[in-house]
Order: structure tokens, then sequence, then C-alpha cells
């Protein structure tokens, strides 16, 4: 389990864009990262999620778009938390591990962001 992120400002998403993955749709290519993810009753985390960052009236989300066609909307907070959930009435769980990701669990998908803490933030797991 994901326990809620304590104190300190998070710096989200270390350099997500750096490695931009191209695809081949026809509209231009929106640039995204892959990322670990457990979605659609997975145990086992893969590296399949492709992540989106979207800016939208000063707001700054991320959109999380699954294998099998689905995807999640988070959006991005400077509260300590990192990211909330944008849409729906489910919460997104969110927590530090050990080596410096940042674990997000939302109605049970479950994803593994590349992120930097400030040192005031502890891991908790």
């Amino acid at each position: 389990m994901v326990r809620a992120a304590s104190g300190g400002v998070l710096l989200f998403v270390c350099g997500l864009l750096a490695g931009c993955a191209k695809g081949s749709g026809d509209p231009p290519d929106v640039p995204m990262v892959m990322i670990d993810c457990a979605t659609d009753g997975a145990r086992d985390f893969t590296r399949s999620c492709k992540v989106e960052q979207v800016a939208e009236g000063g707001r700054h989300f991320l959109v999380v778009h699954h294998l099998s066609g689905g995807f999640r909307r988070l959006l991005k907070v400077d509260d300590g938390r990192g990211v909330i959930a944008a849409d729906g009435v489910e919460e997104a769980r969110v927590g530090w591990l050990a080596d410096g990701r940042l674990e997000v669990d939302l109605g049970g998908d479950r994803y593994r962001f590349p992120a930097k803490v400030k040192s005031d933030v502890k891991p908790n797991r």
C-alpha cells in the first residue's frame, strides 16, 4: 500500500520529457515517456504506460495512457503530494519508494514516476 507523501515540495517528474518516444499517429506527435505501471488488475509492474504532460488554464496535468487504451489524468500539485486525481471521485494514494520514485495508486491502477524529492521529504517505503 502506498502511504501519503509527507511535507516538502515535490520537484516532480524530473526530466520526464528527456526520453520522449515518438508515436506513429497522424496528428502531430505528442512527446511521451514510458513508465512502469500495473493496470487492469495486473500484480506486476511493466514498462508499458506512456505519459504526456498537458497544460490547461495554468494547471499542469499528467495523462497516463494504458496499453489497453485506457488512461488516467493526474493534476500536479505543489503541496507535498505531487499529484492528485484530476477526474472522477477516486482519490489517488501517493507515496515515495526507497529508490526515489513516486508511486501512485488510483482505482487499483498503479504507476511509478521518476521524480525528485526535496531533502526534507523522506521515503515512506
